[in-house]
């Protein structure tokens, strides 16, 4: 079993920064991926930004040049550093894990206000 818990989400102004961390608990091994997604109101849930074991990072266009992954083996870990936010990326942050199965955390919120 797999838990991930998510923290950092918050409310800020448009230009403003936010770092997001995931702490993931259990049945965890450093060579599968994690990343981050996000679902705002009425839409579908998309990726974000995703890092694999070897440290390979993907981001969604939308996202380039502004949010930054990292992730701490160590301490099972990712985190996601967002710069330069924008009111449409106001959403509900998920946290995932890719194994045999895929984990999701609950969430942790963030609004971006003009």
């Amino acid at each position: 079993q797999v838990r991930l818990v998510e923290s950092g989400g918050g409310l800020v102004q448009a230009g403003g920064s936010l770092r997001l961390s995931c702490v993931a608990s259990g049945s965890i091994s450093s060579l599968n991926a994690m990343g981050w997604y996000r679902q705002a109101p009425g839409k579908q849930r998309e990726l974000v930004a995703t890092m694999t074991s070897g440290r390979i990072s993907n981001y969604a266009d939308s996202v380039k040049g502004r949010f930054t992954i990292s992730r701490d083996n160590a301490k099972n870990t990712v985190y996601l550093q967002m710069n330069s936010l924008k009111p449409e990326d106001t959403a509900v942050y998920y946290c995932r894990y890719s194994a045999s199965f895929v984990y999701w955390g609950q969430g942790t919120q963030v609004t971006v206000s003009s």
